[in-house]
C-alpha cells in the first residue's frame, strides 16, 4: 500500500520496509474481530493490529524482516522498530535541530547543512572486525536501532533529546526489547531437547513453514545455491514445496580452491532446480569494487560482499525474489572457529604463556609461503593430489597468533578481527573490543555456546545480514532468509550442543533434514565458506586500484589512520612474507568509502555555487 499510510481511526501512521510473511493469518484473525481492509498488503494488516492488539501484540504475532516507524497521533510519541534478528537496516539520529529515521545513512546526511563527523568508537570498531555494530554508525550522532528493538520517542523528546540514550537500557528513553536473543538462548538451554528424532521433527516441521510462507509472493522467486549445507537445504525445501523447477543461482571462482559451482550444479540436477552459474573472474571484481561505498553506506568489509552483489545481479535478472541460506552456521554451529578455537585452547592452554609466545614467534618467522611449500612437499611425498594448499600459510599464521593469546575469549577475538584494538586509529578511541563481556555476559554455559550467542548478536547483524541485504538491494532484489525465522532461533538454542556438533560433525542436524533430499557424497566435504581469491587479487589484479587507494594516506587527507602500520603490512602482504589480505581490505575499504564521500561532497558543493 501507499505510504505513509494512516490507520483506520486516523490515528496511527506508519512507514514501513521490509515483509511480513504471516501476515494473511493475522489478517484472517483481525477478521474475526470485525476488522476490515482497503487493501492486500502487510503494512495495512500491521497497522490494523496495532491498532487492535498494541505495538508489542502486534510484534509479537508478526513473523518477518522490517524497519518501521509509527506516530501515535493521540500521544504524540515516535516508535521506531526492527525487527528480531537485523534483517533490515533503521538509521536515526539528529541533524541539527529536526530528528531524522530512514532505511538508509546517506538519506540522513543528506539533511544534514553539513557532513557529520566521523565517529572513532566506530572507525576502531570496524577496522578490528569489519564491520560497525548497532548502536553506533561511522557519523557521530547518527545511530542504528539495534536488533529486536523499538525506540520510544515522546515528542518532548524529540525537541530536547532530554533523557535520550542510543544504547539499550541506558537511558530514560533508549531502545527496548521486545524479543531478546538472549532470552531465547537461556530459555531454550534451560528446556533442551533430550530426544534428537523429537527435535528434529520440530526443526523440519517449523523449517517448512518457514520456507512455505517466504515463498509465497506476487513475483518470481528463487534461491542462492552456493553448494553449501544451508543454502541447498534452503533450496531442496523449496523445490519439495514447490510445484515447478525453482530457480537457483551460483557464483563460481574456475581455477580456484574457492570454487563450489560445480557441487551446486550436481545439486541443482540431482533436486531438479532451473540452474544458473556465474563464473566470476577479477574483472567483474575489479568492476564492482569502485561501487562498494555507494552500495554500503558506511565502511564494510567482508570481502564476499563482491561474490555477494554478483550474484544479486545475476538473479535480478529472472526473479524479484531471493532465498537465502544465512544464519545455519550461528544458529547450528557451523564455522570451523567454534570447534577449532576450543581444540586449540584446551591443548595447549596448559602451557604458560611465555613458552606459547616463544612458539608463537618461531612459527611466525618464515614467511606464509613457506608453510604452503612445506605443505605441498608434505603432500607430494605422501603421493597425494591435493589442493596447492595456499592457505596452510594463513592457518599457520593464525594458529600461531592465537597460541599468544591470554584467554580463550581473546583468542576468539583474534580469530574475528582484523586489525588490533587501537592499532591503527588515532587518537585512539576507547576500546572496541566487546566479544570477552558478550560471551561471559550471556551467563551460557561452555566456549562455543557463548560463541553462537555473540556470533548471533554481533557478527550475524553487523556482517552477514549487512552485507547480504545492501548488495541485494542495491539490484532491488528482495531476500528472505528461513533460517533465521525467529521460531527456528528459539528452536536452535533447544539443541544441546552435542546434537549440534555431533562427534566433530557441524550442523548436525541441518545435515539430518537434508539427508532426505540429497545425497550424502554431495553433502559431506569441507567447508569452504563464501569466499574470494582477495589476497591473491590485491597481490595481483587489484594492486593498482589498491595502491592508489592507500596514496589518499599520503595527502594528509584522512589524520586518523597511522599510515606507517598500513604501510608495513602492505609491503609483506606484496611480497609473500604473510598474509593481510583482511586487515588491508578493512583499510581499502575504509579509504574507498572515504574517498567517494569527499568526491560526493566537493560535487553537491560545486552545485551549491
Amino acid at each position: 500500500g501507499r505510504q505513509p499510510m494512516q490507520s483506520g481511526s486516523g490515528r496511527y501512521c506508519i512507514v514501513f520496509n521490509g515483509e511480513i510473511y504471516n501476515f494473511r493469518e493475522i489478517a484472517a484473525d483481525l477478521k474475526k474481530l470485525g476488522c476490515g481492509f482497503r487493501g492486500h498488503s502487510d503494512t495495512e494488516v500491521l497497522l490494523s493490529a496495532i491498532e487492535t492488539w498494541g505495538l508489542n501484540e502486534a510484534l509479537r504475532r508478526s513473523v518477518g524482516m522490517f524497519a518501521f516507524a509509527l506516530w501515535d497521533s493521540r500521544e504524540d510519541v515516535l516508535y521506531l522498530c526492527r525487527d528480531r534478528m537485523g534483517e533490515k537496516p533503521l538509521y536515526y539520529g539528529w541533524t541539527g535541530k529536526a530528528f531524522c529515521f530512514a532505511s538508509e545513512l546517506k538519506a540522513i546526511v543528506a539533511c544534514a547543512s553539513h557532513s557529520p563527523d566521523i565517529e572513532t568508537v566506530a572507525l576502531e570498531h570496524f577496522l578490528h572486525y569489519g564491520y560497525i555494530s548497532a548502536p553506533v554508525s561511522i557519523y557521530r550522532g547518527i545511530y542504528k536501532l539495534p536488533p529486536g528493538t523499538c525506540l520510544i520517542l515522546p515528542l518532548r523528546v524529540l525537541e530536547s533529546q532530554e533523557g535520550f540514550s542510543p544504547a539499550p537500557g541506558q537511558g530514560r528513553y533508549s531502545p527496548v526489547s521486545y524479543w531478546s536473543a538472549l532470552e531465547s538462548a537461556q530459555e531454550g538451554t534451560r528446556t533442551p531437547f533430550m530426544d534428537s528424532q523429537e527435535a528434529l521433527v520440530a526443526l523440519e516441521r517449523r523449517l517448512h513453514e518457514a520456507v512455505e510462507q517466504q515463498l509465497c509472493a506476487d513475483v518470481k522467486v528463487g534461491t542462492f545455491l552456493s553448494g553449501g549445507i544451508d543454502s541447498t537445504l534452503v533450496s531442496a525445501v523449496a523445490q519439495h514445496i514447490s510445484d515447478k523447477p525453482v530457480r537457483t543461482y551460483t557464483i563460481g571462482f574456475p581455477g580456484t580452491e574457492y570454487d563450489e559451482s560445480g557441487y551446486a550444479l550436481e545439486i541443482a540436477r540431482h533436486l531438479g532446480t532451473d540452474h544458473l552459474t556465474m563464473d566470476v573472474t577479477y574483472r567483474d571484481a575489479l568492476d564492482v569494487v569502485p561501487a562498494l561505498p555507494e552500495i554500503y553506506d558506511e565502511p564494510f568489509a567482508d570481502s564476499s560482499q563482491i561474490p555477494t552483489f554478483l550474484v544479486s545481479r545475476m538473479a535480478k535478472q529472472h526473479v524479484t525474489v531471493c532465498l537465502s541460506g544465512d544464519g545455519g552456521d550461528e544458529l547450528f554451529g557451523g564455522y570451523n572457529r567454534y570447534t577449532r578455537s576450543d581444540e586449540i585452547w584446551n591443548k595447549y592452554s596448559g602451557l604458560p604463556q611465555v613458552l606459547r609466545k616463544l612458539v608463537s614467534m618461531a612459527l611466525l618467522a618464515p614467511p606464509t609461503a613457506f608453510w604452503d611449500i612445506v605443505y605441498r612437499i608434505y603432500t607430494l611425498l605422501r603421493g597425494n593430489r591435493g589442493p596447492a594448499g595456499s592457505l596452510i600459510g594463513l592457518k599457520v599464521q593464525k594458529l600461531a597468533n592465537m597460541l599468544a593469546k591470554k584467554d580463550i575469549y581473546e583468542a576468539y577475538d583474534y580469530l574475528l578481527s582484523s586489525w588490533g584494538p587501537h592499532e591503527l586509529v588515532r587518537p585512539a578511541a576507547e576500546s572496541c573490543s566487546d566479544v570477552k563481556l558478550s560471551m561471559q555476559g550471556s551467563g551460557l554455559t561452555g566456549f562455543i555456546n557463548q560463541a553462537m550467542y555473540h556470533d548471533q548478536v554481533s557478527y550475524l547483524p553487523g556482517d552477514n545480514l549487512t552485507k547480504v541485504d545492501r548488495a541485494s538491494m542495491a539490484v532491488s532484489l528482495e531476500t528472505r532468509l528461513p533460517l533465521l525465522d525467529h521460531g527456528i532461533v528459539e528452536l536452535s538454542w533447544r539443541f544441546p550442543l552435542e546434537m549440534k556438533i555431533n562427534n566433530g560433525i557441524t550442523k548436525w542436524p541441518l545435515r539430518q533434514i537434508l539427508y532426505k533430499y540429497v545425497p550424502r557424497q554431495l553433502i559431506d566435504r569441507p567447508k569452504m565458506g563464501f569466499s574470494v581469491p582477495i589476497a591473491t587479487w590485491l597481490r595481483e589484479d587489484l594492486r593498482e586500484w589498491a595502491e592508489d587507494m592507500l596514496s589518499l594516506l599520503d595527502g594528509n587527507r584522512d589524520h586518523l589512520l597511522c599510515k606507517q602500520s598500513v604501510r608495513q603490512a602492505w609491503k609483506e602482504h606484496v611480497n609473500g612474507n604473510r598474509d593481510h589480505s583482511h586487515r588491508l581490505w578493512a583499510v581499502l575499504m575504509y579509504l574507498s568509502w572515504l574517498d567517494f564521500q569527499q568526491r560526493k561532497s566537493f560535487y553537491n558543493q560545486s552545485l551549491d555555487h
